[in-house]
């Protein structure tokens, strides 16, 4: 690989473990990335219950999406080597894009490996998203 990366030692992955490692990758990369969106809706609303639901949900998404990431790692003996080149900034509020990650949390789910203690922390990630959707709702 001469794309100036660490490489690790596993040099015989299979296709499908290759195409796997990207779901999981895109899935990880989408929760830090909502973990950085949700931080500076958090800095930017000028409403007290959003800044304080938001304040808890930012840097627990975090977390989750890293215990995933270890737990999969360590699970297939492998590591995610590509995470996606772009991601987005939204335009949407709080609530409008939560329930947009809610939305690709259920159904991306599907498509990274289905191991229990895998999918208990994606239970633990729509939960989070779920209690904060929930928060937001309160003025």
């Amino acid at each position: 690989m001469g794309n100036g990366l660490l490489t690790f030692p596993f040099p015989n992955w299979y296709s499908a473990e290759m195409d796997k490692n990207a779901e999981v990758a895109e899935f990880v990369a989408t929760l830090f990335h909502s973990g950085t969106i949700t931080h500076f809706q958090h800095l930017q609303t000028r409403e007290y219950a959003t800044h304080k639901a938001l304040g808890k949900f930012y840097p627990k998404i975090v977390d989750l999406a890293d215990a995933l990431a270890e737990s999969y790692q360590g699970r297939y003996n492998t590591r995610m080597q590509k995470f996606p080149d772009e991601l987005h900034q939204p335009k949407e509020t709080p609530t409008e894009y939560l329930t947009q990650l809610k939305s690709f949390v259920q159904e991306a789910r599907v498509e990274i490996p289905q191991d229990t203690e895998l999918q208990n922390i994606v239970d633990e990630i729509a939960d989070l998203i779920n209690s904060t959707l929930y928060l937001l709702t309160l003025k």
